[in-house]
């Protein structure tokens, strides 16, 4: 048994990390696992190792409920470099193909337009997305192109916040299956001059915000019981949804996987608390008063 299976302990929550560029989602991932000696550890999607910004990771009973960030909207702030086009849509790519810049503030805000709302995106083939199995990127890194359908998504805001030379950072915010290099390489094509993404920071996942996240330099510098004093509590990933309280014999009943009598003036998903405050999971309201468990917490 290793060293870090025997000291693995039981710790529930949800760590905010604000990630470092050149370090993968899931290296990030393990690497805050072994710093808060957690049994089990997952992520709410990933983030490009070039990028950096706010990476959500649950521990524990935490990662039963990190399905809900994964729908969330995202924002970013991103920069982009005209007039350069790389393989794979970002400074982590070869240069492809190089074009004279001579592009004004006013037509880059003009052609920003064209990008709100919602809009087409064909998915890159240096991604995670699956064909036959295989995600793309190991197509990509043989040469081997493979037709992709575009998607809808939404961009809910693009702000230019600054532009200069061939240089312009962009504040974006997006709906979940959104690629920020897609959208740059896409800008780019718009203004005839090419582009690509340099810089990425992910600054918001659904209520969540980049302020509020960790280092790891902090994290390292604290001892395991400060460490843990970082942690959100597992109901964070859900306060979106309206908040029922379960009175006994019913909290009981629905600890256990039942149905239970319960009036709800909303109807749907909702998060469930006992008398005294825990939090026992989601339930599914439905007429006329009854909630069903969706999904529990095993030491509720």
């Amino acid at each position: 048994m290793s060293s870090r299976q025997r000291h693995a302990r039981r710790i529930d929550g949800v760590l905010l990390l604000d990630k470092p560029p050149g370090i993968g989602s899931n290296a990030a991932l393990q690497h805050a696992r072994r710093l808060f000696a957690a049994e089990r550890a997952g992520h709410t999607g990933t983030l490009d190792p070039m990028a950096s910004g706010l990476l959500a990771l649950c521990f524990g009973e935490a990662t039963k409920f990190s399905g809900e960030l994964l729908e969330a909207g995202k924002s970013y702030v991103a920069t982009l470099k005209l007039g350069e086009r790389t393989a794979t849509g970002d400074a982590e790519g070869e240069v492809i193909e190089r074009r004279p810049v001579s592009v004004t503030r006013e037509q880059l805000s003009a052609v920003l337009e064209r990008f709100r709302g919602e809009i087409r995106q064909v998915p890159p083939m240096y991604s995670a997305l699956k064909r036959e199995g295989r995600p793309l990127y190991e197509y990509a890194r043989k040469g081997i192109e493979v037709e992709r359908e575009a998607r809808t998504v939404a961009v809910t805001a693009l702000v230019l916040d600054r532009f200069e030379g061939a240089e312009a950072t962009l504040s974006v915010e997006c709906s979940k299956g959104t690629y920020i290099r897609t959208l740059a390489q896409d800008i780019g094509e718009a203004l005839g001059c090419g582009a690509h993404l340099c810089k990425l920071v992910r600054t918001g996942i659904g209520r969540f915000r980049l302020e509020q996240a960790h280092r790891f330099e902090g994290i390292e510098a604290l001892s395991e019981g400060e460490r843990s004093g970082l942690l959100l509590p597992v109901d964070a990933l859900v306060r979106d949804l309206p908040e029922l309280a379960l009175p006994e014999p019913e909290e009981a009943a629905f600890r256990q996987g039942q149905t239970v009598s319960a009036p709800c003036a909303a109807q749907g998903r909702v998060r469930v608390y006992a008398t005294d405050g825990r939090f026992l999971g989601v339930g599914l309201a439905e007429p006329p008063g009854s909630l069903r468990p969706k999904r529990l917490l095993s030491s509720a």
